[in-house]
């Protein structure tokens, strides 16, 4: 199955975060992995920053670029985990800050930059493609 969810402008960014979450959780798949994929500067940073609001995260959310990991807590109490992996070299390095277990764990995993760890990615998780077209309107598209 999938859905694509369009954005115009980033005043819809909150009511498309909560869209998304709402077909994440009717799913048939229940992941709690969600890999991100899109070329620079299409929205994935800005996207999942909404996603956290809409959970209730009240922590800044910024993109552990240099850090790999941050950990939030959603207003429900569970743990919400941003990952970004741009700046990894090989797939060494993600297994070093324990993927296993947060994959395994119990809280939300937000992916960025989730082609340079594929080869890791559990079969059971979502796969959202965040693109961006000429005139700046985003789209995401969420395959379970």
């Amino acid at each position: 199955m999938s859905e694509t969810i369009h954005i115009k402008n980033l005043e819809e960014i909150d009511s498309a975060a909560g869209e998304f979450i709402e077909y994440a959780s009717s799913s048939p798949l229940q992941s709690n992995i969600f890999a991100f994929f899109g070329q620079m500067g299409a929205g994935k940073t800005t996207f999942i920053k909404a996603i956290c609001r809409v959970l209730g995260v009240t922590d800044d959310v910024n993109s552990p670029t240099f850090t790999i990991v941050n950990e939030y807590r959603a207003a429900k109490g569970f743990p919400v985990y941003h990952f970004d992996f741009y700046r990894i070299n090989n797939i060494s390095e993600a297994y070093a800050i324990g993927t296993d277990e947060y994959f395994g764990g119990d809280g939300i995993c937000l992916i960025e930059w989730s082609e340079k760890i594929e080869d890791i990615l559990p079969d059971e998780c979502f796969r959202v493609y965040v693109s961006v077209d000429e005139e700046g309107n985003r789209s995401v598209r969420i395959e379970d």
